[in-house]
């Protein structure tokens, strides 16, 4: 749900201008045990105090550890439940310890956000397959990781649903991105496969598909990104996708699984 002051619209009429207006009220998710990876900064640290806002107990994973633990204080110094973990998501080792912190304190997890990606652009035929393992390492090979390791608790938690963070790179490609893009497309093959196998599990799984967003990793993109081809003609703010990763984690969604929620100002319907 968007609140709108009279003077929340920027000359487009299309987007708000202060990020605090998308409305965190509803409070569906009292009582989750949320892991957000790539939470240290950006998107993932706005789905954490989204879901925090929403009643979740928050589980904040990186491996940029000075920012993590810095957003954790901050979600901690409004009240909220945070506790942050390095993870490297490409790790085994380090997705079971994050197992045993949570199975430790809960039993479960209700909420699962495979968020943390990586990006570099660079032409197809100039890209190294030490850059392209690790691209894939991170965005795809991470989140088969971290949905492999936690079904069980998954399995324990209450109305589990699991998101994963793809991108318009996946269905559409883009020049310069052959391994972000290839990591993207796998990770909605991974969505789908994964919501038929966990559905007799009550587990739900399904897939952000954020159009170019503003957050630190915009730094590697060439100037202005896909901002000329959004017809809504902007980035979106982290806090508009943290609005989509809520609803799809609450019993709003009870419905929806194995589908993709595209939230790119229009860019796919060109």
């Amino acid at each position: 749900m968007v609140t709108m002051t009279p003077h929340s619209f920027n000359r487009k009429g299309n987007m708000p201008t202060d990020p605090s207006l998308i409305d965190p009220s509803p409070r569906r998710l009292v009582d989750r045990v949320a892991l957000i990876t790539g939470a240290a900064r950006g998107q993932g640290a706005a789905h954490a105090l989204r879901l925090a806002n929403e009643g979740a107990t928050v589980y904040l994973a990186d491996v940029l550890d000075e920012d993590g633990q810095k957003t954790a204080e901050e979600l901690r110094a409004k009240g909220f439940d945070a506790t942050y973990l390095h993870l490297d998501v490409s790790s085994p080792d380090d997705w079971h310890r994050a197992y045993e912190v949570i199975d430790t304190r809960f039993g479960r997890l209700d909420i699962l956000v495979n968020n943390a990606g990586i990006v570099r652009v660079t032409k197809l035929a100039e890209e190294s397959l030490e850059t392209w393992n690790r691209i894939l390492s991170v965005n795809l090979t991470g989140p088969f990781l971290g949905i492999q390791t936690m079904i069980p608790l998954l399995r324990a938690g209450t109305r589990s649903s699991i998101v994963n963070t793809s991108s318009i790179f996946g269905p559409s490609g883009a020049i310069g991105y052959a391994s972000y893009a290839s990591s993207k497309a796998g990770l909605l093959g991974l969505t789908r496969t994964a919501a038929l196998e966990l559905a007799s599990d009550g587990i739900r799984v399904n897939a952000l598909v954020p159009g170019g967003v503003n957050t630190p990793i915009n730094a590697a993109e060439p100037e202005g990104g896909v901002v000329p081809e959004t017809p809504l003609g902007r980035r979106a703010d982290p806090a508009e996708l943290a609005a989509a990763v809520a609803y799809l984690v609450s019993d709003d969604a009870s419905f929806v699984t194995g589908t993709e929620l595209v939230v790119d100002g229009g860019f796919l319907a060109r």
